[in-house]
């Protein structure tokens, strides 16, 4: 019988740790924010289009690249970079402890809205955040924080504190805010014009740099600095309100 060749086994040793890897609090943030600002959370966002509809129909958005200059105003020098600093500014209060300065930004940011139907966009995804936070995701202090902003609680700042009292790193934050942002509207506009997906898709890569931006940009700013030039959008905003057919609350 013929003689049958042994396989040689070789003990290894266990590979290196990987100086790219993820801590696992670093892991959890990032898992947690995925969730929290992905359309599948349920807080209604896919409602409302932020004055866009109205813009449709009014001309001024009528293709991808019409679209994306409406939204790159928007993000720059309008309610994005506004809701911008009030997320920077809430998660710094939330973390620092500092219940009065946190009441005076949830009330600031409760009236910084152009108009009714933005009033109620910002104030319902707000509350809708905080009551499913609570639910699923409750950790020590979060109740805390909220009874500190006495009612007043808009999306960005219920982000910010959310995202504080998980320990969640105000940078990455602020990026998947204005990723959350970016793409609801770029989904109502496309459903609006319409878009094909592939549009959709040029629109929020040639957003990017503006997204960046205009994060940095609220990273560094104060409330002193908070102001919009995006006349058409907040008109826009208010005439959606007469506006005969809707697909949208806002």
């Amino acid at each position: 019988m013929p003689a049958i060749p042994m396989l040689m086994t070789i003990s290894k040793s266990p590979p290196s740790a990987d100086p790219g890897a993820m801590t696992e609090s670093e892991a959890a943030a990032l898992y947690r924010l995925m969730t929290w600002l992905s359309p599948a959370f349920p807080v209604g966002a896919f409602s409302y289009s932020s004055g866009i509809e109205w813009a449709v129909e009014a001309g001024d958005i009528t293709d991808a690249a019409s679209l994306r200059d409406w939204l790159a105003s928007m993000l720059a020098d309008g309610p994005g970079f506004c809701d911008g600093v009030f997320l920077a500014q809430a998660h710094r209060a939330a973390s620092t402890h500092d219940d009065a300065g946190l009441r005076d930004i949830a009330e600031l940011a409760a009236a910084f809205v152009p108009s009714r139907e933005r009033q109620l966009e910002t104030s319902s995804q707000g509350r809708a955040f905080i009551e499913i936070a609570r639910s699923a995701w409750n950790c020590d202090g979060l109740d805390d924080m909220i009874a500190h902003c006495n009612g007043a609680m808009v999306y960005p700042v219920a982000v910010g504190i959310v995202s504080s009292a998980h320990k969640i790193p105000l940078a990455p934050t602020m990026h998947a805010f204005f990723h959350a942002l970016a793409s609801n509207w770029i989904s109502a506009g496309a459903r609006l014009v319409p878009l094909g997906q592939t549009d959709s898709q040029r629109v929020l890569a040639w957003l990017e740099p503006v997204v960046v931006a205009t994060a940095k940009r609220a990273l560094q700013a104060s409330l002193d600095d908070l102001g919009s030039a995006t006349f058409r959008a907040d008109l826009a905003g208010m005439r959606h309100e007469t506006q005969y057919t809707r697909l949208f609350r806002s």
